[in-house]
C-alpha cells in the first residue's frame, strides 16, 4: 500500500512557532519530512516542495501515512492506486536533479565515475565560448533529450515535453563544511503509457538523483 499526501504548515500556529516550523533549505525539508515517518530506518517517502501564496506545501508519495503528533503540519492522505493501462496518455509533473555520469578515465581498471549535470556537461562539449549556445538554449538541448533517453525503459513515450526552471542549489549539512551541491530542471508535458507495471514502479520509486532533496516524484493525471 502506498500513500499520497499533501502537508502544508497549520494556520493557527503562533508566529515563534511558525518560524520555527518552516525548514530553511531543501536539507531541512527532508529533516522534517523525515520526522513524520519516525522509525524508518530507509527513505519510505519522495516529495516534491511547492510555493503556495508564500507558504511551503508538500506533496509526498509514501509507503507509510505520515504523522505529526507536534501539530506543526496539516496532512490530507489518501491511498494512491493509480489505474493504469497500455496506451493511456496523462499529463505530467516531474522535477528532476538530470545528470550524466561518466567515467574519469579510458582505463578499463579505474572504476570512478563523475556525476555531471546535463546542462554543465553540454558546456563541456562546447569548449569555445564564443560558440557555445548560452545557458537558456543548453536547458531547452540537454533537458528534454535526458528524460527521453530514459522514457521506454521506465514504461512510457513522450508526446509533448517543456523543460524550465533550471536551478542550482547548494546545501550544508550541520557541523560539517562540505556543501551538497545538485541542480534541478522542471519537467511538464504530455506522456503514454506503454507497460503498465513498469511505470506504476517508476512512479512508486522516482526517478532519477537528489530524492532526498525533493526530486525525482512523477505527478501525473488524466489528459
Amino acid at each position: 500500500m502506498h500513500y499520497f499526501s499533501k502537508i502544508e504548515l497549520s494556520r493557527d500556529l503562533a508566529p515563534e512557532r511558525l518560524a520555527r516550523a518552516i525548514p530553511s533549505d531543501a536539507y531541512a525539508e527532508h529533516q522534517m519530512l523525515w520526522r513524520l515517518f519516525q522509525g524508518d530506518d530507509q527513505r519510505p517517502f519522495l516529495f516534491r516542495r511547492e510555493q503556495q501564496r508564500h507558504w511551503p506545501v508538500f506533496y509526498v508519495l509514501s509507503s507509510r501515512e505520515p504523522l505529526d503528533p507536534a501539530g506543526d503540519w496539516s496532512i490530507q492522505t489518501k491511498e494512491y492506486r493509480p489505474r493504469l493501462s497500455a496506451g493511456q496518455r496523462l499529463a505530467f509533473s516531474l522535477r528532476a536533479n538530470p545528470v550524466r555520469v561518466r567515467r574519469v578515465s579510458d582505463d578499463p581498471k579505474d572504476k570512478r565515475r563523475r556525476r555531471d549535470d546535463v546542462v554543465m556537461d553540454s558546456k563541456r562539449a562546447h569548449p569555445d565560448r564564443r560558440s557555445r549556445p548560452s545557458q537558456a538554449e543548453l536547458v531547452q538541448q540537454a533537458g528534454p533529450l535526458w528524460l527521453q533517453e530514459r522514457a521506454e525503459r521506465h514504461g512510457f513515450a513522450l508526446e509533448a515535453i517543456q523543460v524550465d526552471g533550471y536551478r542550482q542549489h547548494r546545501l550544508y549539512k550541520r557541523q560539517q563544511g562540505q556543501p551538497i551541491r545538485f541542480n534541478t530542471l522542471d519537467y511538464t508535458g504530455l506522456l503514454t503509457v506503454q507497460d503498465p507495471e513498469t511505470f506504476l514502479q517508476t512512479l512508486l520509486a522516482g526517478l532519477g538523483h537528489a530524492k532526498a532533496f525533493g526530486c525525482g516524484l512523477l505527478l501525473v493525471r488524466g489528459a
